[in-house]
């Protein structure tokens, strides 16, 4: 049974289509990508996966379950394109508000805060108000609260905006490692085309469709392509909506 099963999934916001008739399977243990301008419906998409928006015809399923379904929110971590937190709280007090929300012991808590502050490079930055935060460690707090339950699957909207390159790179190989070692199953929506080369499969988005989906160098040639920027540019280009 795959992580995540999609079948003939629509959505629609008054006239606008936002995705038409998708359908796609996530096995477990990969990293899937989404790729396409924004505006596609990529965000959307993810959105159905964590059950934080229905669709209107088709069906979704995770973990084998219908979504949305409450049972299986502990089991997915999800970082969004816009940062929910609380600015008026530190950078701990905002890990452990979330960590709260799971059934981690008091110990297990502390691992786990420690190991995502450690990974997104923010251990020395915890006592800090999030008001004081730069955009990108607000990102990189986002991504630590993502991952400090352990989820199964993790869903990342454009993961490292914002972020420095040399930290990119820890975090994907962090990514990589927890996908080899714990078969845990990662989808990332991006425009950064060095990201869409690591993920196992590609889905290329464009106007709610699913174009073309494989792994990148399949698609590479599929296209008559050398690099993902030429596919990238195939597909739609770049807009500026949040969709």
């Amino acid at each position: 049974m795959p992580t995540i099963h999609i079948s003939h999934l629509m959505k629609q916001y008054g006239s606008r289509v936002i995705l038409r008739d998708v359908s796609l399977s996530i096995p477990k243990g990969q990293i899937y990508g989404f790729i396409g301008p924004s505006g596609a419906g990529k965000t959307t998409l993810v959105k159905m996966m964590v059950g934080m928006d229905t669709p209107d015809a088709g069906q979704l399923y995770v973990l084998g379950e219908q979504m949305p379904n409450m049972s299986v929110l502990s089991k997915i971590g999800y970082m969004a394109q816009s940062d929910a937190l609380y600015p008026e709280l530190s950078g701990l007090e905002n890990i452990q508000f979330f960590t709260e929300l799971y059934s981690l012991s008091k110990a297990r808590q502390k691992e786990r805060i420690a190991y995502a502050a450690e990974l997104v490079g923010l251990s020395s930055d915890l006592q800090r108000k999030v008001s004081t935060y730069s955009g990108g460690m607000k990102r990189r707090l986002s991504l630590a609260i993502s991952l400090v339950h352990d989820p199964e699957i993790l869903i990342l909207d454009e993961p490292t905006v914002g972020i420095d390159p040399k930290l990119r790179q820890i975090i994907w190989q962090e990514l990589i490692r927890l996908k080899d070692e714990k078969q845990k199953t990662i989808i990332v929506t991006t425009h950064v085309m060095d990201e869409a080369q690591r993920c196992d499969c590609l889905a290329m988005v464009r106007e709610g469709q699913i174009l073309a989906e494989g792994a990148p160098d399949a698609l590479k040639t599929s296209y008559q392509v050398e690099t993902l920027e030429e596919i990238f540019l195939q597909t739609g280009g770049v807009h500026d909506e949040n969709v």
